[in-house]
């Protein structure tokens, strides 16, 4: 009898030893299912339309971000109200990391205050995950305009106040608020011509129909170069590498101008810390692959290289520079 109770008590504490490590694995089988993510095609929400610049760079990074994930990338485009739609929409997806999207200025920095009426909070309902890149504008004339530096500009719709107009791809878009910004702090009446998308606003500065624009870099170098417009300076702090001769405004008599756009990976909020650190780690690595960096490089583009946290603390940055350049400006979509 004596030995079957010792057979049996150790029967029973065998049992509960081996209890121990399946309870433990029980409790670590989320942050195991974590380790393995991905384990399905990961969806990017591109809130642009497609063959655009953020398009462009959603596809050279899903590509190269699909091949470390070992798990395809689809790019699912959303566009509409100045990308807000495909913002909202990927607040609504699930927190699991299959579903991440393209952060913009528009969206994240520019929006918060242009819309009184938003489906999302930039910084409760989004998850930062890493900053891209940040791209210069070029403010660029027609040939005609009588003017070969901003110093001229000035001096021109100072003297022509409210005769001087500028086109940009639509209301609330990053080269609007370029020119918003640099009317307030010039102090100039100078008039904006929205266009439905940003060839008919280069096409409207190269064909003389406006005097000027704050274009994007791929789009408007080619004309810079062909003569049938006029690069007078960049809208960044410092010069850009890819057109060193190219000013900024801020040396060229606006000290305190700063406007560029930024890219960058979003996802919805609550996605688990490990997977925001995972993507952040293999996004950063992407960008530094030559084929993604090098058509950034070309458009001026200055690579980022920062934790969610420091993209996070640049949005806020960002809606705070915007937000006072809009309330100066009257600027207001709805």
């Amino acid at each position: 009898m004596g030995c079957f109770r010792r057979t049996a008590g150790w029967a029973i504490a065998l049992w509960v030893m081996g209890a121990v490590p399946v309870a433990a694995l029980a409790q670590k089988r989320p942050v195991d299912s974590e380790a393995r993510y991905p384990n399905k095609p990961v969806r990017m929400i591109v809130p642009n339309p497609a063959g655009g610049g953020v398009d462009i760079i959603a596809r050279l990074v899903g590509n190269r971000l699909s091949e470390r994930l070992r798990q395809a990338i689809v790019v699912e485009n959303r566009p509409g109200a100045g990308g807000t739609i495909g913002v909202g929409l990927l607040t609504q997806a699930p927190a699991d990391g299959h579903t991440i999207g393209m952060g913009v200025t528009a969206t994240l920095a520019i929006a918060p205050t242009l819309y009184r009426r938003l489906p999302y909070d930039p910084l409760k309902d989004l998850e930062p995950v890493t900053l891209i890149a940040t791209l210069p504008l070029i403010l660029a004339v027609h040939p005609s305009l009588p003017v070969k530096s901003v110093k001229d500009l000035l001096g021109l719709a100072r003297a022509r106040p409210g005769q001087i107009d500028y086109s940009s791809g639509g209301n609330g878009t990053p080269p609007h608020l370029a020119g918003e910004l640099f009317k307030t702090l010039a102090r100039l009446n100078m008039r904006h011509i929205p266009y439905k998308g940003g060839p008919p606003a280069v096409t409207a500065a190269v064909s003389g129909e406006v005097s000027l624009m704050f274009a994007n870099a791929l789009p408007a170098l080619p004309h810079i170069k062909s003569g049938r417009l006029r690069a007078l300076a960049v809208t960044s702090s410092k010069r850009a590498g890819a057109f060193p001769d190219i000013p900024t405004i801020a040396e060229s008599g606006i000290p305190a101008y700063h406007a560029v756009q930024w890219y960058g990976v979003i996802a919805p909020a609550g996605v688990p810390r490990v997977i925001v650190e995972r993507l952040n780690r293999e996004i950063r690595q992407v960008i530094t692959i030559d084929d993604v960096k090098a058509p950034l490089m070309a458009e001026g583009a200055e690579l980022a290289d920062t934790t969610p946290e420091q993209f996070r603390q640049f949005i806020e940055q960002e809606m705070a520079r915007w937000g006072k350049a809009i309330r100066d400006s009257g600027a207001r979509i709805d």
